[in-house]
Protein backbone atom coordinates (compact mmCIF):
# COMPACT_ATOMS: atom_id res chain seq x y z
CA UNK A 1 0.00 0.00 0.00
CA UNK A 2 1.37 3.27 -0.86
CA UNK A 3 1.61 6.29 1.32
CA UNK A 4 -1.04 7.97 0.17
CA UNK A 5 -3.81 5.62 0.44
CA UNK A 6 -5.71 4.46 3.18
CA UNK A 7 -8.29 1.27 3.78
CA UNK A 8 -11.51 1.79 4.83
CA UNK A 9 -13.47 0.11 7.35
CA UNK A 10 -15.89 -2.75 6.02
CA UNK A 11 -19.18 -2.45 6.49
CA UNK A 12 -21.50 -5.91 7.08
CA UNK A 13 -23.77 -6.47 4.14
CA UNK A 14 -27.22 -7.19 6.20
CA UNK A 15 -30.01 -5.71 5.20
CA UNK A 16 -32.50 -7.54 3.03
CA UNK A 17 -35.08 -6.25 0.76
CA UNK A 18 -38.01 -4.98 3.34
CA UNK A 19 -35.61 -3.97 5.54
CA UNK A 20 -34.24 -1.78 2.37
CA UNK A 21 -37.97 -0.43 1.40
CA UNK A 22 -39.00 0.12 5.02
CA UNK A 23 -35.61 2.29 5.17
CA UNK A 24 -36.54 4.26 2.14
CA UNK A 25 -40.56 4.38 3.26
CA UNK A 26 -40.19 4.84 7.06
CA UNK A 27 -37.97 8.36 5.41
CA UNK A 28 -40.76 9.17 3.44
CA UNK A 29 -43.57 8.88 6.19
CA UNK A 30 -41.91 11.21 8.94
CA UNK A 31 -42.88 15.01 10.15
CA UNK A 32 -44.33 15.80 6.44
CA UNK A 33 -47.75 13.54 6.63
CA UNK A 34 -48.19 15.13 10.06
CA UNK A 35 -47.68 19.06 9.02
CA UNK A 36 -47.84 18.83 5.28
CA UNK A 37 -50.82 18.88 3.85
CA UNK A 38 -51.99 22.06 6.46
CA UNK A 39 -49.21 23.81 5.30
CA UNK A 40 -49.61 22.99 1.42
CA UNK A 41 -53.66 23.63 2.00
CA UNK A 42 -52.76 27.46 3.32
CA UNK A 43 -50.07 28.15 -0.07
CA UNK A 44 -52.78 27.00 -2.71
CA UNK A 45 -55.81 25.96 -1.60
CA UNK A 46 -57.73 22.61 -2.61
CA UNK A 47 -55.42 22.52 -5.44
CA UNK A 48 -52.43 21.73 -3.05
CA UNK A 49 -53.78 18.06 -4.13
CA UNK A 50 -51.59 18.84 -8.01
CA UNK A 51 -48.44 19.69 -5.66
CA UNK A 52 -48.56 16.33 -4.47
CA UNK A 53 -49.14 14.88 -7.59
CA UNK A 54 -47.04 17.33 -9.42
CA UNK A 55 -43.88 16.40 -6.32
CA UNK A 56 -44.84 12.24 -6.85
CA UNK A 57 -44.04 12.96 -10.50
CA UNK A 58 -41.12 15.14 -10.14
CA UNK A 59 -39.31 12.77 -7.56
CA UNK A 60 -40.32 9.23 -9.42
CA UNK A 61 -38.37 10.51 -12.30
CA UNK A 62 -35.33 10.77 -9.92
CA UNK A 63 -35.69 8.20 -8.22
CA UNK A 64 -35.65 5.48 -11.06
CA UNK A 65 -32.40 7.04 -11.51
CA UNK A 66 -31.41 6.27 -7.74
CA UNK A 67 -32.72 2.88 -8.24
CA UNK A 68 -30.45 2.11 -11.26
CA UNK A 69 -27.41 3.95 -8.99
CA UNK A 70 -28.39 1.73 -5.97
CA UNK A 71 -28.16 -1.65 -8.27
CA UNK A 72 -25.19 -0.88 -10.27
CA UNK A 73 -23.07 0.87 -7.35
CA UNK A 74 -23.94 -0.60 -4.11
CA UNK A 75 -21.72 1.44 -1.99
CA UNK A 76 -22.50 3.20 1.29
CA UNK A 77 -23.52 6.99 0.76
CA UNK A 78 -23.99 6.28 -3.25
CA UNK A 79 -25.34 9.67 -3.76
CA UNK A 80 -21.64 10.93 -2.83
CA UNK A 81 -19.18 7.75 -4.43
CA UNK A 82 -21.12 7.80 -7.85
CA UNK A 83 -20.13 11.62 -9.00
CA UNK A 84 -17.18 10.50 -7.76
CA UNK A 85 -16.72 7.67 -10.17
CA UNK A 86 -17.63 10.26 -13.53
CA UNK A 87 -16.60 13.20 -12.56
CA UNK A 88 -13.24 12.85 -10.07
CA UNK A 89 -12.74 14.12 -6.28
CA UNK A 90 -14.31 17.60 -6.53
CA UNK A 91 -17.59 17.18 -7.48
CA UNK A 92 -17.49 13.59 -5.92
CA UNK A 93 -16.93 16.19 -2.53
CA UNK A 94 -19.75 18.22 -3.84
CA UNK A 95 -22.72 16.00 -4.15
CA UNK A 96 -21.54 14.51 -0.66
CA UNK A 97 -21.34 17.45 0.67
CA UNK A 98 -25.10 18.45 -0.27
CA UNK A 99 -26.11 14.72 0.64
CA UNK A 100 -24.76 15.03 3.81
CA UNK A 101 -26.19 18.49 4.75
CA UNK A 102 -29.96 17.33 4.03
CA UNK A 103 -29.06 14.44 6.11
CA UNK A 104 -27.80 15.96 9.29
CA UNK A 105 -30.41 18.44 9.55
CA UNK A 106 -33.52 16.48 9.20
CA UNK A 107 -33.34 14.29 12.83
CA UNK A 108 -33.63 17.91 14.29
CA UNK A 109 -36.45 18.69 11.75
CA UNK A 110 -38.29 15.51 13.17
CA UNK A 111 -37.50 16.39 16.60
CA UNK A 112 -38.54 20.04 16.83
CA UNK A 113 -41.98 18.74 14.53
CA UNK A 114 -42.50 16.44 17.41
CA UNK A 115 -42.50 18.69 20.02
CA UNK A 116 -43.98 21.36 18.59
CA UNK A 117 -46.80 18.72 17.74
CA UNK A 118 -47.22 17.81 21.56
CA UNK A 119 -47.59 21.61 22.09
CA UNK A 120 -50.95 21.41 20.57
CA UNK A 121 -51.91 19.77 23.95
CA UNK A 122 -52.42 22.64 26.64
CA UNK A 123 -51.11 20.97 29.37
CA UNK A 124 -47.84 20.24 27.84
CA UNK A 125 -47.81 23.32 25.89
CA UNK A 126 -46.91 24.55 29.43
CA UNK A 127 -43.86 23.39 29.12
CA UNK A 128 -43.10 22.91 26.11
CA UNK A 129 -43.54 25.94 24.61
CA UNK A 130 -41.32 27.73 22.21
CA UNK A 131 -39.27 31.02 23.44
CA UNK A 132 -40.37 34.24 21.95
CA UNK A 133 -37.83 34.20 19.49
CA UNK A 134 -39.14 30.76 18.21
CA UNK A 135 -36.19 28.66 19.33
CA UNK A 136 -36.69 25.88 22.39
CA UNK A 137 -36.96 26.70 25.76
CA UNK A 138 -34.82 24.71 28.19
CA UNK A 139 -37.26 22.06 28.86
CA UNK A 140 -37.55 21.91 25.23
CA UNK A 141 -33.87 21.69 24.48
CA UNK A 142 -33.22 18.85 26.95
CA UNK A 143 -35.88 16.83 25.47
CA UNK A 144 -34.51 17.75 21.53
CA UNK A 145 -30.76 16.61 23.17
CA UNK A 146 -31.82 13.30 24.79
CA UNK A 147 -34.08 12.37 21.75
CA UNK A 148 -30.92 12.58 19.32
CA UNK A 149 -29.00 10.53 21.71
CA UNK A 150 -31.37 7.70 21.57
CA UNK A 151 -30.92 8.05 17.45
CA UNK A 152 -27.54 7.95 18.07
CA UNK A 153 -27.96 4.65 20.23
CA UNK A 154 -29.91 2.65 18.10
CA UNK A 155 -27.83 3.60 15.14
CA UNK A 156 -24.47 2.69 17.03
CA UNK A 157 -26.53 -0.96 17.42
CA UNK A 158 -25.71 -1.31 13.83
CA UNK A 159 -27.65 -1.53 10.28
CA UNK A 160 -29.16 -5.24 10.95
CA UNK A 161 -30.94 -3.91 14.20
CA UNK A 162 -31.32 -0.71 12.77
CA UNK A 163 -33.20 -2.08 9.67
CA UNK A 164 -35.20 -4.80 11.72
CA UNK A 165 -36.59 -2.65 14.67
CA UNK A 166 -37.29 0.00 12.01
CA UNK A 167 -39.67 -2.35 9.91
CA UNK A 168 -41.97 -2.38 13.11
CA UNK A 169 -41.83 1.00 13.77
CA UNK A 170 -42.65 1.81 9.91
CA UNK A 171 -45.26 -0.56 9.77
CA UNK A 172 -46.73 1.77 12.88
CA UNK A 173 -46.30 4.86 10.82
CA UNK A 174 -47.86 4.12 7.27
CA UNK A 175 -50.79 2.41 9.84
CA UNK A 176 -51.92 5.28 11.89
CA UNK A 177 -51.94 7.65 8.32
CA UNK A 178 -54.16 5.44 6.73
CA UNK A 179 -56.41 4.89 9.86
CA UNK A 180 -56.68 8.68 9.91
CA UNK A 181 -57.76 8.41 5.97
CA UNK A 182 -59.96 5.66 6.88
CA UNK A 183 -61.52 7.65 9.92
CA UNK A 184 -61.92 11.20 9.34
CA UNK A 185 -62.87 10.56 5.48
CA UNK A 186 -65.85 8.17 6.98
CA UNK A 187 -66.73 10.83 9.71
CA UNK A 188 -67.08 13.88 7.78
CA UNK A 189 -66.06 15.07 4.20
CA UNK A 190 -67.52 18.27 2.25
CA UNK A 191 -67.18 17.71 -1.67
CA UNK A 192 -68.30 21.70 -1.60
CA UNK A 193 -64.54 22.60 0.40
CA UNK A 194 -62.99 21.76 -2.90
CA UNK A 195 -64.37 25.04 -4.76
CA UNK A 196 -64.21 27.11 -1.31
CA UNK A 197 -62.44 30.22 -0.49
CA UNK A 198 -61.66 31.41 -3.81
CA UNK A 199 -62.32 28.21 -6.47
CA UNK A 200 -60.01 25.22 -6.83
CA UNK A 201 -56.97 27.08 -7.57
CA UNK A 202 -57.42 30.46 -5.24
CA UNK A 203 -53.93 30.96 -5.69
CA UNK A 204 -53.10 29.74 -9.20
CA UNK A 205 -50.31 27.57 -9.88
CA UNK A 206 -47.88 29.65 -8.52
CA UNK A 207 -49.61 28.68 -5.18
CA UNK A 208 -49.24 24.87 -6.49
CA UNK A 209 -45.23 25.11 -7.23
CA UNK A 210 -44.62 27.60 -3.69
CA UNK A 211 -46.14 24.05 -2.05
CA UNK A 212 -44.02 22.31 -3.35
CA UNK A 213 -41.02 23.61 -1.27
CA UNK A 214 -43.08 24.29 1.70
CA UNK A 215 -43.85 20.91 2.77
CA UNK A 216 -44.56 18.95 -0.02
CA UNK A 217 -41.42 17.50 -1.64
CA UNK A 218 -40.21 17.34 1.97
CA UNK A 219 -42.70 14.94 2.81
CA UNK A 220 -41.97 12.46 -0.26
CA UNK A 221 -38.20 12.93 -0.15
CA UNK A 222 -35.99 10.27 1.38
CA UNK A 223 -36.82 7.35 -1.06
CA UNK A 224 -33.26 7.39 -1.56
CA UNK A 225 -32.40 6.02 1.66
CA UNK A 226 -32.15 2.32 0.62
CA UNK A 227 -29.03 3.52 -1.80
CA UNK A 228 -27.30 5.61 0.67
CA UNK A 229 -27.19 1.86 2.94
CA UNK A 230 -26.37 0.04 -0.61
CA UNK A 231 -22.72 -0.84 1.22
CA UNK A 232 -25.18 -3.00 3.74
CA UNK A 233 -27.40 -4.19 1.93
CA UNK A 234 -27.49 -7.91 1.03
CA UNK A 235 -28.20 -8.75 -2.49
CA UNK A 236 -28.28 -5.11 -3.89
CA UNK A 237 -29.04 -5.86 -7.50
CA UNK A 238 -32.03 -7.70 -6.72
CA UNK A 239 -33.45 -5.63 -3.80
CA UNK A 240 -32.05 -2.00 -4.09
CA UNK A 241 -34.42 -0.67 -7.31
CA UNK A 242 -37.81 -2.52 -5.94
CA UNK A 243 -37.17 -1.02 -2.82
CA UNK A 244 -36.68 2.42 -3.79
CA UNK A 245 -39.60 1.90 -5.82
CA UNK A 246 -41.80 0.74 -3.79
CA UNK A 247 -41.24 3.07 -1.58
CA UNK A 248 -41.90 6.25 -3.58
CA UNK A 249 -45.32 4.79 -4.84
CA UNK A 250 -46.43 4.12 -1.27
CA UNK A 251 -45.75 7.15 0.05
CA UNK A 252 -47.04 9.27 -3.40
CA UNK A 253 -50.48 7.40 -2.74
CA UNK A 254 -50.81 7.99 0.86
CA UNK A 255 -49.80 11.94 0.76
CA UNK A 256 -52.29 12.50 -1.96
CA UNK A 257 -55.14 10.89 -0.31
CA UNK A 258 -54.34 13.04 3.39
CA UNK A 259 -54.22 15.72 1.59
CA UNK A 260 -57.77 14.71 -0.31
CA UNK A 261 -59.76 13.74 3.02
CA UNK A 262 -57.73 16.55 5.27
CA UNK A 263 -59.65 19.44 2.56
CA UNK A 264 -62.75 17.59 2.68
CA UNK A 265 -63.12 17.27 6.86
CA UNK A 266 -62.37 20.65 7.10
CA UNK A 267 -65.11 23.47 8.60
CA UNK A 268 -66.64 25.20 5.47
CA UNK A 269 -66.72 28.56 8.09
CA UNK A 270 -62.75 28.83 8.48
CA UNK A 271 -61.82 28.63 4.12
CA UNK A 272 -65.13 30.72 3.56
CA UNK A 273 -63.02 33.96 2.84
CA UNK A 274 -59.31 31.93 2.59
CA UNK A 275 -56.79 29.34 3.60
CA UNK A 276 -54.91 31.13 5.63
CA UNK A 277 -56.30 29.38 9.05
CA UNK A 278 -57.96 26.61 7.90
CA UNK A 279 -58.64 25.41 10.59
CA UNK A 280 -59.55 28.55 12.63
CA UNK A 281 -58.89 29.53 15.61
CA UNK A 282 -57.14 26.34 16.88
CA UNK A 283 -54.37 26.82 19.87
CA UNK A 284 -51.77 25.32 17.11
CA UNK A 285 -51.55 24.89 13.42
CA UNK A 286 -48.76 22.21 14.28
CA UNK A 287 -51.15 19.82 15.92
CA UNK A 288 -53.48 19.76 12.22
CA UNK A 289 -54.81 16.16 12.32
CA UNK A 290 -55.36 16.05 16.11
CA UNK A 291 -56.78 18.94 16.53
CA UNK A 292 -59.25 18.46 13.64
CA UNK A 293 -59.94 14.84 15.06
CA UNK A 294 -60.87 17.04 18.51
CA UNK A 295 -62.94 18.92 16.30
CA UNK A 296 -65.01 15.73 14.97
CA UNK A 297 -65.18 14.58 18.31
CA UNK A 298 -62.68 11.58 17.99
CA UNK A 299 -61.11 11.95 20.76
CA UNK A 300 -59.32 8.34 20.72
CA UNK A 301 -57.73 9.12 17.18
CA UNK A 302 -56.65 12.74 18.40
CA UNK A 303 -54.94 10.51 21.30
CA UNK A 304 -53.27 7.81 18.72
CA UNK A 305 -52.19 10.89 16.49
CA UNK A 306 -50.57 12.47 19.83
CA UNK A 307 -48.59 8.96 20.23
CA UNK A 308 -47.79 8.97 16.39
CA UNK A 309 -46.43 12.50 16.78
CA UNK A 310 -43.48 10.98 19.12
CA UNK A 311 -42.75 7.48 16.79
CA UNK A 312 -42.86 9.08 13.24
CA UNK A 313 -40.91 11.70 13.26
CA UNK A 314 -38.38 9.90 15.67
CA UNK A 315 -38.10 6.96 13.27
CA UNK A 316 -37.14 9.39 10.51
CA UNK A 317 -34.43 11.05 12.57
CA UNK A 318 -33.00 7.34 13.39
CA UNK A 319 -32.49 6.33 9.79
CA UNK A 320 -31.09 10.31 8.94
CA UNK A 321 -28.65 10.25 11.51
CA UNK A 322 -27.55 6.61 10.37
CA UNK A 323 -27.90 7.83 6.89
CA UNK A 324 -25.73 11.09 7.84
CA UNK A 325 -22.76 8.87 8.86
CA UNK A 326 -22.85 6.64 5.81
CA UNK A 327 -22.61 9.76 3.87
CA UNK A 328 -19.64 11.07 5.96
CA UNK A 329 -18.31 7.88 5.99
CA UNK A 330 -17.62 7.57 2.21
CA UNK A 331 -16.78 11.22 2.24
CA UNK A 332 -14.07 9.95 4.71
CA UNK A 333 -12.46 7.57 2.03
CA UNK A 334 -11.25 10.68 0.17
CA UNK A 335 -7.74 11.54 2.06
CA UNK A 336 -8.94 15.41 2.20
CA UNK A 337 -10.52 15.15 5.36
CA UNK A 338 -9.68 12.93 8.15
CA UNK A 339 -9.69 9.67 7.80
CA UNK A 340 -11.35 8.50 10.56
CA UNK A 341 -14.85 9.35 9.37
CA UNK A 342 -14.29 6.24 7.33
CA UNK A 343 -13.29 3.71 10.41
CA UNK A 344 -15.54 0.89 11.37
CA UNK A 345 -15.59 -1.11 14.73
CA UNK A 346 -15.70 -4.67 14.78
CA UNK A 347 -19.44 -4.62 14.27
CA UNK A 348 -19.19 -2.80 11.24
CA UNK A 349 -20.62 0.62 12.16
CA UNK A 350 -18.61 3.99 11.19
CA UNK A 351 -18.52 5.19 15.07
CA UNK A 352 -17.31 8.22 14.69
CA UNK A 353 -19.24 9.48 11.30
CA UNK A 354 -22.05 8.73 13.78
CA UNK A 355 -21.33 10.42 16.11
CA UNK A 356 -19.99 13.62 14.11
CA UNK A 357 -23.72 13.41 12.79
CA UNK A 358 -25.11 13.52 16.31
CA UNK A 359 -22.79 16.26 17.28
CA UNK A 360 -23.97 18.69 14.57
CA UNK A 361 -27.13 18.04 14.87
CA UNK A 362 -27.49 18.76 18.29
CA UNK A 363 -25.86 21.91 17.18
CA UNK A 364 -28.93 23.07 14.92
CA UNK A 365 -31.13 23.20 17.80
CA UNK A 366 -29.49 26.25 18.58
CA UNK A 367 -29.12 28.84 15.80
CA UNK A 368 -31.61 27.16 13.88
CA UNK A 369 -36.07 27.77 15.03
CA UNK A 370 -38.77 25.53 14.19
CA UNK A 371 -39.89 22.86 11.78
CA UNK A 372 -40.92 25.21 8.77
CA UNK A 373 -37.81 27.08 9.11
CA UNK A 374 -35.73 24.47 8.18
CA UNK A 375 -37.74 22.25 5.54
CA UNK A 376 -37.25 24.76 2.33
CA UNK A 377 -33.24 25.02 2.82
CA UNK A 378 -32.87 21.17 3.57
CA UNK A 379 -35.76 20.37 0.55
CA UNK A 380 -33.33 22.77 -1.67
CA UNK A 381 -30.06 21.32 -0.41
CA UNK A 382 -31.75 17.88 -1.17
CA UNK A 383 -32.62 18.65 -5.02
CA UNK A 384 -28.74 19.92 -5.08
CA UNK A 385 -27.87 15.95 -4.29
CA UNK A 386 -30.56 14.65 -6.82
CA UNK A 387 -29.97 16.78 -9.76
CA UNK A 388 -26.05 15.03 -9.41
CA UNK A 389 -27.52 11.88 -9.90
CA UNK A 390 -28.48 11.78 -13.41
CA UNK A 391 -25.85 13.75 -14.59
CA UNK A 392 -23.36 10.79 -13.05
CA UNK A 393 -25.25 8.10 -14.42
CA UNK A 394 -25.62 9.55 -18.11
CA UNK A 395 -22.09 10.01 -17.46
CA UNK A 396 -21.58 6.15 -16.50
CA UNK A 397 -23.69 4.30 -19.07
CA UNK A 398 -20.68 6.30 -21.81
CA UNK A 399 -17.94 5.33 -19.07
CA UNK A 400 -18.99 1.93 -17.51
CA UNK A 401 -20.93 0.42 -20.31
CA UNK A 402 -20.27 -3.13 -19.23
CA UNK A 403 -21.78 -3.34 -15.76
CA UNK A 404 -24.45 -5.28 -14.84
CA UNK A 405 -27.57 -3.59 -13.92
CA UNK A 406 -30.61 -5.23 -12.40
CA UNK A 407 -32.38 -2.61 -13.50
CA UNK A 408 -32.03 0.23 -15.89
CA UNK A 409 -33.70 3.76 -16.17
CA UNK A 410 -36.11 3.92 -18.80
CA UNK A 411 -35.94 5.96 -22.29
CA UNK A 412 -32.24 6.99 -20.41
CA UNK A 413 -31.68 9.87 -23.13
CA UNK A 414 -34.95 11.42 -22.81
CA UNK A 415 -35.70 10.51 -18.51
CA UNK A 416 -32.13 11.15 -17.12
CA UNK A 417 -31.98 15.21 -18.84
CA UNK A 418 -35.46 15.38 -17.35
CA UNK A 419 -34.83 14.15 -13.87
CA UNK A 420 -31.88 16.58 -13.93
CA UNK A 421 -34.59 19.06 -14.99
CA UNK A 422 -36.69 18.55 -12.50
CA UNK A 423 -34.04 18.76 -9.31
CA UNK A 424 -33.48 22.01 -10.57
CA UNK A 425 -37.54 23.46 -10.65
CA UNK A 426 -37.38 21.62 -7.01
CA UNK A 427 -34.28 24.45 -6.65
CA UNK A 428 -36.21 27.02 -8.34
CA UNK A 429 -39.61 27.35 -6.67
CA UNK A 430 -37.65 27.39 -3.03
CA UNK A 431 -37.11 31.00 -3.59
CA UNK A 432 -34.14 33.08 -3.96
CA UNK A 433 -34.15 33.95 -0.09
CA UNK A 434 -33.50 30.20 0.20
CA UNK A 435 -30.87 29.67 -2.56
CA UNK A 436 -28.32 32.36 -2.14
CA UNK A 437 -27.91 30.92 2.03
CA UNK A 438 -27.70 27.69 0.27
CA UNK A 439 -25.01 28.09 -1.75
CA UNK A 440 -22.74 29.95 1.10
CA UNK A 441 -23.19 26.87 2.53
CA UNK A 442 -21.94 25.00 -0.70
CA UNK A 443 -19.30 27.36 -1.01
CA UNK A 444 -18.14 26.23 2.74
CA UNK A 445 -17.88 22.80 2.27
CA UNK A 446 -15.85 23.35 -0.92
CA UNK A 447 -13.18 25.78 0.89
CA UNK A 448 -12.62 22.83 3.35
CA UNK A 449 -12.54 20.67 1.03
CA UNK A 450 -9.64 22.71 -1.25
CA UNK A 451 -8.00 23.17 2.73
CA UNK A 452 -7.75 19.49 2.94
CA UNK A 453 -6.53 18.74 -0.56
CA UNK A 454 -3.68 21.80 0.22
CA UNK A 455 -2.91 20.30 3.68
CA UNK A 456 -2.38 16.69 2.32
CA UNK A 457 -0.66 17.42 -0.88
CA UNK A 458 -3.02 14.87 -2.45
CA UNK A 459 -4.00 16.58 -6.12
CA UNK A 460 -7.26 15.77 -5.88
CA UNK A 461 -8.59 19.35 -6.66
CA UNK A 462 -5.52 19.89 -9.08
CA UNK A 463 -6.25 16.93 -10.73
CA UNK A 464 -9.95 17.07 -11.03
CA UNK A 465 -10.98 20.95 -11.42
CA UNK A 466 -11.57 20.45 -15.51
CA UNK A 467 -14.30 17.89 -14.73
CA UNK A 468 -15.98 19.68 -12.60
CA UNK A 469 -16.29 23.00 -14.06
CA UNK A 470 -19.85 23.26 -14.54
CA UNK A 471 -20.72 23.36 -11.10
CA UNK A 472 -20.01 27.47 -10.76
CA UNK A 473 -22.06 28.07 -13.85
CA UNK A 474 -24.78 25.53 -12.34
CA UNK A 475 -24.79 27.81 -8.81
CA UNK A 476 -24.12 31.24 -10.11
CA UNK A 477 -26.88 30.41 -12.79
CA UNK A 478 -29.43 29.86 -9.83
CA UNK A 479 -28.80 32.58 -8.27
CA UNK A 480 -29.52 35.01 -11.05
CA UNK A 481 -32.61 33.31 -12.36
CA UNK A 482 -33.73 33.12 -8.67
CA UNK A 483 -33.26 36.57 -7.97
CA UNK A 484 -34.72 37.40 -11.55
CA UNK A 485 -37.80 35.23 -10.81
CA UNK A 486 -40.50 34.63 -9.07
CA UNK A 487 -40.56 32.94 -5.62
CA UNK A 488 -38.88 33.43 -2.13
CA UNK A 489 -37.98 37.24 -2.64
CA UNK A 490 -36.90 37.14 -6.19
CA UNK A 491 -37.90 40.34 -8.30
CA UNK A 492 -39.98 39.22 -10.49
CA UNK A 493 -38.21 40.24 -13.54
CA UNK A 494 -39.70 36.89 -15.34
CA UNK A 495 -42.94 36.79 -15.97
CA UNK A 496 -44.84 33.73 -15.03
CA UNK A 497 -44.41 30.70 -17.36
CA UNK A 498 -41.63 32.06 -19.15
CA UNK A 499 -39.32 31.89 -15.98
CA UNK A 500 -40.07 27.92 -15.99
CA UNK A 501 -38.73 27.99 -19.66
CA UNK A 502 -35.94 30.32 -18.63
CA UNK A 503 -34.70 27.86 -15.82
CA UNK A 504 -35.49 24.42 -18.26
CA UNK A 505 -33.19 25.84 -21.24
CA UNK A 506 -30.99 26.58 -18.29
CA UNK A 507 -30.99 23.17 -16.79
CA UNK A 508 -30.42 21.16 -20.13
CA UNK A 509 -27.45 23.69 -21.28
CA UNK A 510 -26.04 22.63 -17.77
CA UNK A 511 -26.55 18.93 -18.23
CA UNK A 512 -25.08 18.67 -21.50
CA UNK A 513 -22.07 20.49 -20.36
CA UNK A 514 -21.36 18.50 -17.58
CA UNK A 515 -21.31 15.49 -20.17
CA UNK A 516 -18.87 16.86 -21.90
CA UNK A 517 -16.63 17.45 -18.68
CA UNK A 518 -16.41 13.50 -17.56
CA UNK A 519 -13.59 11.87 -16.63
CA UNK A 520 -11.81 9.62 -18.78
CA UNK A 521 -12.61 6.34 -19.33
CA UNK A 522 -9.28 4.89 -17.42
CA UNK A 523 -9.50 7.45 -14.67
CA UNK A 524 -13.08 6.39 -14.02
CA UNK A 525 -12.48 3.03 -13.80
CA UNK A 526 -9.96 3.43 -11.51
CA UNK A 527 -12.16 5.41 -9.23
CA UNK A 528 -14.67 2.49 -9.37
CA UNK A 529 -11.60 0.24 -8.83
CA UNK A 530 -11.45 1.56 -5.30
CA UNK A 531 -14.32 0.67 -4.19
CA UNK A 532 -14.24 -2.68 -5.65
CA UNK A 533 -14.44 -4.81 -2.06
CA UNK A 534 -18.07 -2.95 -1.35
CA UNK A 535 -18.89 -3.56 -5.18
CA UNK A 536 -17.76 -7.24 -5.17
CA UNK A 537 -20.79 -8.14 -2.88
CA UNK A 538 -21.23 -11.63 -4.12
CA UNK A 539 -18.07 -12.50 -2.06
CA UNK A 540 -19.29 -10.68 0.67
CA UNK A 541 -22.70 -12.98 0.86
CA UNK A 542 -23.10 -15.50 3.64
Amino acid sequence: MSAGTHTAGRLRRSVGFYGLMFVSLGSIIGSGWLLGALKAAQVAGPASILSWILAAALLSMLALVFAEIGAAYPVAGGAARVPYYSHGAITGFTAGWASWLQAVFIPPIEILAAINYINSVDVVHRNFNMLDNGLLNSHGLVVAIALMGVFTAINLAGAKFLSESNTIVVIWKALVPFLAIAVVGAVQFRPSNFHAGGGFMPYGFHGVFAALTGGVVFGLQGFEQAVQLAGEAKDPKRDLARAVLTAMVIGAVLYTLLQVVLIGALDPANIADNWAKPLGTAPSAYGAWYTLALALGLGWLANVLLVDAIISPAGTGVIYVGTSARLSYALGEERELPTVLSKTNTKGVPVVSILVAAVVGCVAFGPFKSWKDLVEVVTSTTAIMYGFAPVSLAALHKLDPARERAYRVPMPKVMLPAAFCAANLIIYFAGFDTTWKLMIAMVVGFLLFAFGAWRKQTGAVRNSWRTSLWIAPWFAGHLVIGALGRYGGGNEMLPNWVDLGVLIAFALAIYYFALSQTLSQAASEAAVAKDAHQLDFEAAKP
